[in-house]
């Protein structure tokens, strides 16, 4: 599967597929490992409102920053 833009069309990106701050892996596993530590805080203390809060930040940065990330191609300095 090609992630790459077509053009005429393709996914639009969202402002952190498209900031240079959330580029580096490390940043993006942290930010991501911070809100499931966040959820996993809510879960103990039980707070059904801040759970389902925590749980539906933890899936949007799962799908923003690993599933639907921009896949970059590798470089052809091989010529």
């Amino acid at each position: 599967m090609d992630d790459r833009p077509q053009p005429g069309g393709g996914r639009a990106k969202t402002y952190e597929q498209a900031s240079p701050f959330y580029k580096p892996l490390w940043r993006r596993v942290a930010i991501t490992a911070a809100v499931a530590a966040w959820l996993a805080f809510e879960i103990y203390q039980n707070e059904g409102l801040w759970i389902a809060i925590a749980c539906a930040m933890l899936g949007y940065a799962i799908w923003t920053f690993f599933l639907t990330w921009p896949k970059t191609p590798p470089d052809d300095t091989s010529k």
